[in-house]
């Protein structure tokens, strides 16, 4: 399959991904783990903005970054946003997490034990992982308000050295199959999923897009 044909299927499902919430003042802005340290960036760029009073940043070592990285993604994200003025009294860092479902549950365990009430998160996370981030908050925690948002780059401005097409349009394919799923294991709310995105899908698997699956 030629590489503009392979751009056109993942961007069907990097749109299906996103899922273009309006932002709205919330309790904390919870940062969820990644290799992407933009999205770290960003977070700290909404708590700058003053969409929330606390900056919770959450992320060990995932299945990405254990093969790239020795510090734990929450500890890389809380540099950052020192470093962007963030100050270490509003920051909030959960760094034993390894995927997703970790993610919120260690963050409301942390929260709970720094008796911290908070009854609205803002997601912060890459753009193709917002919705598989929010059907995940709303099983794991679903007595709380969430939405959730992510760097606004378009899609063909995201590749970069650190964020390779490649890798990209795997975990794309991987966090779709996840969506379709994981609501059967009891890991995510269930979702629509339109025809196209899954006939997108199907043909990024048989193109080899199918490195980053679940068993």
């Amino acid at each position: 399959m030629k590489q503009e044909q392979v751009l056109e299927l993942a961007e069907i499902l990097w749109n299906y991904h996103r899922m273009n919430m309006p932002l709205e003042p919330a309790d904390v802005i919870m940062v969820m783990g990644s290799h992407d340290l933009r999205v770290g960036e960003y977070g700290a760029r909404l708590w700058l903005d003053g969409w929330a009073p606390w900056l919770l940043l959450s992320g060990g070592l995932g299945n990405l970054t254990k093969h790239i990285w020795e510090e734990a993604e929450a500890d890389q994200f809380a540099r950052i946003a020192r470093e962007m003025g963030v100050p270490q009294e509003r920051i909030l860092i959960e760094n034993r997490s390894t995927n997703t479902g970790e993610n919120v549950a260690f963050s409301r365990a942390l929260l709970e034990k720094r008796g911290i009430e908070a009854n609205s998160f803002l997601l912060v996370q890459k753009p193709y992982m917002e919705r598989r981030s929010y059907a995940t908050f709303r099983k794991v925690w679903p007595e709380k308000a969430a939405r959730v948002t992510s760097p606004p780059i378009p899609f063909r401005e995201y590749f970069s050295p650190e964020t390779p097409f490649d890798v990209v349009i795997q975990v794309m394919v991987g966090d779709l199959q996840r969506i379709l799923i994981y609501p059967a294991r009891g890991f995510q709310i269930p979702q629509e999923v339109p025809d196209e995105v899954i006939s997108a899908f199907e043909a990024l698997v048989a193109a080899g897009y199918d490195r980053h699956l679940a068993e």
